[in-house]
């Protein structure tokens, strides 16, 4: 983060008369002749002033021997962060500072203005942007030299979702909508729908493994993790579906051709069709038998029959079928299993959407709220 941080003091032995009042403006060469305060950041991994053209320091000098001290700096600072919503986290983060060498019997710090003090219109970061900011002091303790007074400033700090949902979530979900094209392809092009699937999972791997490369390396599982192994796995069962659907069409024609239902010399590929159902022309119909009809004068009407009498011949009657015989039913009708996949797949991963977006935009609220 750079910033420009400004310190504000008096130092009546730098008073001089001013009959218009007018402060006198240096440069960092004057730094190393008069006292300013050791201020430092405390959790800073890596600080630098800038150097370009000339060092970033200006001192500003009042009659009165009120003096501003500016520098811009660049701080990486320390911050530990929590990644089990990443990348839909808000992170709270501090920058902490304090002098090196003077206590607090020595040295105050406090803030000019308050939280007023802060400015960050300025300040733009990669990843982030700052939903909310908060200056506030306190003291530090050191057993060996004492207590030593201590400025926070704590940033809410919110995670652009933009880059990844182009770089992670949209890639992903493409790839899963593209795994079910196979559902409409005929069950007997094997060579479409296996390359399809294939291709599918190959990229799902190279997906995650890139986002897990450039990814912070904790040991517990992130947002971003869930849906991408969840969507892997919708992608492998779109493979493992047709491969169930191979098995029973299998199945299905060697039993037809035991029974004698199809020639020994089917050919298989004479029977595809565009909507993925065999059409053959020798399925076998039971038909009803037909009732017998007769014509008469008499204007009696038939008796009702009675309900406890057996149906008549050729009545239809309907009953739920068990689990075994809708299993048997999809074994021996394998494009059923196309169909109900064509609406159970899309329904299961829209509903898996929903429950991961409500679940985490939640989860970020209630992050925000406690912060």
């Amino acid at each position: 983060m750079t910033l420009y941080l400004r310190h504000y003091w008096k130092d009546e032995r730098l008073a001089f008369p001013s009959s218009i009042n007018v402060s006198r403006t240096f440069d960092g060469r004057l730094v190393k002749n008069i006292w300013v305060p050791d201020v430092f950041f405390v959790h800073s991994k890596r600080s630098f002033i800038h150097d370009t053209t000339m060092e970033n320091v200006m001192i500003r000098v009042y009659p009165d021997g009120n003096i501003l001290y500016s520098v811009r700096i660049t701080v990486t600072a320390l911050c530990s962060m929590d990644f089990s919503s990443f990348p839909l986290d808000t992170q709270n983060c501090s920058l902490e500072l304090e002098s090196y060498a003077y206590n607090e019997n020595d040295l105050m710090l406090y803030w000019k203005n308050g939280s007023n003090s802060l400015k960050t219109d300025e300040i733009v970061l990669a990843q982030y942007f700052i939903q909310k900011f908060q200056a506030s002091s306190g003291l530090a303790f050191y057993s060996s030299t004492g207590w030593y007074n201590r400025l926070f400033i704590n940033f809410l700090l919110r995670r652009h979702i933009f880059f990844f949902m182009l770089q992670t979530y949209f890639p992903t979900m493409l790839m899963v909508l593209l795994s079910w094209v196979s559902f409409w392809i005929d069950r007997r092009a094997v060579p479409a729908r296996v390359s399809l699937g294939m291709t599918t999972v190959l990229t799902m791997s190279t997906i995650i493994t890139g986002v897990s490369s450039s990814m912070p390396q904790v040991s517990y599982v992130k947002a971003v993790d869930i849906y991408l192994w969840t969507s892997f796995l919708f992608v492998f069962l779109s493979v493992i579906e047709y491969a169930a659907v191979n098995y029973c069409s299998t199945l299905e024609e060697v039993r037809r051709v035991k029974t004698g239902k199809l020639p020994a010399s089917y050919i298989a590929n004479q029977a595809m069709a565009f909507d993925g159902c065999v059409h053959d022309n020798d399925i076998e119909l039971t038909p009803y038998p037909c009732l017998p009809t007769s014509i008469t004068t008499n204007h009696n009407r038939t008796p009702p029959q009675n309900p406890e009498d057996p149906p008549f011949e050729g009545t239809r009657l309907r009953r739920r079928r068990s689990v075994k015989e809708n299993v048997d039913l999809l074994l021996s009708n394998s494009y059923l299993i196309d169909s109900y996949s064509r609406i159970a797949f899309p329904m299961s991963y829209l509903l898996f959407n929903t429950i991961y977006w409500i679940i985490y935009s939640s989860w970020d609220s209630t992050d925000y709220d406690s912060s």
